[in-house]
């Protein structure tokens, strides 16, 4: 096996634990507070939010520091750090006596992230240009799949077997991850520049600053578009079955329709940005899953719901690894890391906006207003970087040629 995909094998697996670990806590977040002695309905749902989305602020504060660390040390040593930090201290949630502690960890959990910079920025800086669209594509779904399906992996082992075993087993995963990359992660890193660059100098030596910016942003959309549904999916499944049971179930199954999808169409997806361009991938998915979200809005049960989701992820599956792709493509490759964490950075803030979003609309507006917001901000997002994006890299295209 090339070194290129033993390295992909392995990160591809720590990204999907990684996605499981940040999102694994959602579905038992409420009633593991309430097992730790919390039990007014209002102080449980504040301190839910305040525990849910204190880690991904946090992350979209440090990755573009750990970025810049995997730059100045390489992407190996960082992956380790932070795979084994997020064992530790994932499986020590498991032992909180009280939720100010459990709050807390969850803050430090997002201090210790740079998991998926790292990655991200090893795999396209270790992979041969011909294969770097397929090996990004690929990566995507790890993280994504991971982020989506957690939640059901979550309710389903806190059903079965209790609440602290949930952060046991993610910890486990971890810590498996830890030992795969130690063994079996390769890296040939020859660090350029020797003096120390901060994160100021790293964002001033990006030569294309317009264009990363377009790509932070729609990352940021991508992200917040998919978890605009979060908040409120459980209680539109609700509305659609009628009251009929196996709501959480269906619900679950709704929301990671679009992880499902994703696993199967990202590495083809990012074979085809190779052969005719990421730009044009970028573009046409932007396009395809604004549209997708608008029938959401009209479906007549979870069924219909479950299938559009499904269509979506095969849509944004285009998406991740063709701004990945760009993102390698305009950046040199002593600053990868670091433009990779503004890249997560963008990601993170997206998954709490998606979800502040989702939940301020549905609760002024309806739920149906949520689809059309963000079909809206997806098909602005897909002008835009038409104008900006898809013709400039066109137009380079024929001066090459």
């Amino acid at each position: 096996m090339p070194i290129w995909k033993r390295n992909l094998f392995v990160c591809w697996f720590g990204m999907f634990v990684a996605g499981i670990g940040m999102s694994q806590i959602a579905p038992v977040l409420p009633l593991y507070i309430q097992h730790l002695g919390v039990h007014s309905a209002s102080s449980i749902a504040q301190l839910s939010g305040i525990a849910f989305g204190v880690t991904y602020i946090i992350s979209a504060v440090f990755s573009p520091i750990w970025g810049h660390f995997a730059d100045k040390f390489g992407r190996k040593p960082m992956i380790l750090r932070a795979s084994l930090g997020m064992a530790l201290v994932i499986g020590c949630m498991g032992f909180a006596p009280n939720v100010y502690v459990l709050i807390g960890l969850r803050l430090l959990q997002g201090v210790i992230t740079g998991y998926g910079t790292a990655c991200t920025a090893l795999i396209a800086t270790q992979t041969d240009k011909e294969h770097a669209g397929y090996a990004l594509g690929t990566l995507s779904t790890g993280s994504i799949a991971g982020s989506l399906i957690g939640p059901i992996i979550g309710g389903f082992i806190e059903e079965t077997l209790g609440f602290q075993p949930v952060f046991f087993i993610t910890g486990a995963l971890l810590l498996i991850a830890f030992v795969l990359t130690a063994l079996f992660v390769k890296e040939s890193f020859v660090r350029r520049d020797k003096k120390a660059v901060g994160i100021k100098e790293t964002w001033k030596s990006v030569p294309e600053k317009s264009l990363t910016i377009i790509l932070l942003v729609t990352f940021f959309v991508i992200t917040l578009g998919l978890y605009s549904i979060e908040p409120i999916v459980t209680v539109y499944v609700t509305q659609l079955t009628k009251g009929s049971g196996h709501v959480a179930l269906l619900a679950g199954l709704a929301f990671s329709a679009s992880g499902l999808a994703n696993i199967i169409a990202a590495p083809r997806l990012g074979k085809l940005s190779d052969k005719i361009g990421a730009h044009k991938v970028m573009l046409g998915a932007l396009i395809v899953a604004g549209i997708i979200y608008i029938p959401q809005a009209f479906v007549e049960n979870s069924w219909q719901l479950m299938g559009l989701r499904f269509l979506l992820g095969l849509a944004i599956a285009g998406l991740n690894p063709s701004v990945n792709t760009l993102v390698k493509k305009i950046t040199p490759d002593s600053l990868t890391g670091g433009v990779f964490g503004f890249s997560m950075s963008a990601g993170y803030l997206g998954v709490f906006g998606g979800s502040v979003l989702g939940g301020q609309v549905a609760a002024y507006f309806g739920i149906k207003y949520v689809f059309f917001v963000t079909s809206a901000l997806l098909l602005i997002n897909a002008v835009w970087v038409y104008f900006k994006v898809y013709k400039k890299l066109c137009l380079t295209e024929k001066l090459e040629m």
